[in-house]
């Protein structure tokens, strides 16, 4: 049957079945639908006119085309998540190239490089670099304490939560807990760069961050103490301290009537619990307790 006779027939609701589905199937479908459901509410003269038909038609068709747009756009929005998540489960599950190293609480590592780069790993910490392509995209991402000795090469860079750290070749510690992130360069220089910081930074010169406040300090020292299973602090907040006692210890520290941003200027060291609690409380007028094998309570100064 011609379109022209079936939508006769449908307007005069005189459509089989099987014309029903002819119908349905035409293009226009849904525009015939909607005119003659927007006529049977039309409120004019017995008469339209051509010119009120054929913008009324005009309008209805833009409208389509929008609906049609969002409706793709939707159907796009939908297989491009499709897409970030097969792609994230590829990667996650299929792509060996990419590794992740990870130290428990009390635990330390070192980490050999691809380019023979070494990351030594301070407990309770992470990284994670890519395989493929190294030597054009010397790259590092750290969660956590690690000291770098950087072979000579392209640009290599250590990216953190808060802040990028990059060189050339070199020897640097960078940590990033919470709210602390620091850089110590110990040979050569670094580039770091931290929310709108940006500074250069030469052997023996400490870039820190602590609680979005940036300062700049020097050291003696050629090494990191963690290295030596020290770990020491200079004005550092002694939360701060406490929660580096719980990562070298693979201890619970629970605190009373402690103001926990007093700062500390110390250190402990990381195979004595007993002597490491005695060198944190002590300067700080504050008691411990060990509640259980990895349990501590610290109690600070009754007012």
């Amino acid at each position: 049957m011609k379109n022209e006779d079936l939508i006769k027939k449908w307007l005069k609701g005189a459509l089989t079945d099987e014309e029903q589905k002819q119908f349905d199937a035409l293009d226009d479908a849904l525009l015939n639908t909607y005119i003659i459901d927007a006529a049977s509410e039309y409120k004019a003269s017995q008469f339209l006119e051509y010119s009120n038909f054929e913008t009324f038609k005009s309008k209805y068709q833009e409208a389509k085309r929008t609906s049609k747009q969002n409706n793709w756009f939707n159907l796009l929005l939908r297989i491009a998540s499709v897409i970030v998540i097969a792609l994230g489960v590829y990667f996650t599950f299929f792509n060996s190239n990419s590794t992740l190293v990870e130290t428990l609480a009390g635990e330390k590592i070192v980490v050999e490089l691809p380019d023979q780069s070494t990351v030594e790993l301070n407990a309770a910490s992470e990284i994670e670099y890519s395989v493929n392509g190294w030597q054009k995209n010397r790259k590092v991402r750290l969660y956590g304490e690690a000291f770098f000795t950087v072979a000579k090469g392209k640009t290599f860079s250590v990216v953190t939560k808060d802040g990028v750290v990059t060189v050339i070749g070199t020897k640097f510690n960078v940590k990033q807990r919470d709210d602390y992130f620091e850089v110590q360069c110990f040979e050569g220089k670094v580039k770091v760069t931290s929310n709108a910081i940006l500074k250069e930074i030469r052997s023996g010169t400490i870039f820190k961050v602590l609680n979005g406040k940036f300062t700049e300090e020097s050291t003696l020292i050629s090494k990191p103490t963690w290295l030596d299973n020290m770990s020491t602090f200079d004005a550092i907040p002694v939360k701060e301290v406490l929660a580096e006692f719980e990562r070298q210890y693979q201890i619970e520290v629970v605190t009373k009537n402690i103001d926990g941003n007093r700062l500390f200027t110390g250190a402990f060291i990381h195979h004595n619990l007993k002597d490491a609690l005695i060198a944190i409380t002590q300067p700080m007028n504050m008691t411990y307790e060990l509640s259980s094998s990895n349990l501590v309570i610290v109690h600070g100064k009754k007012n």
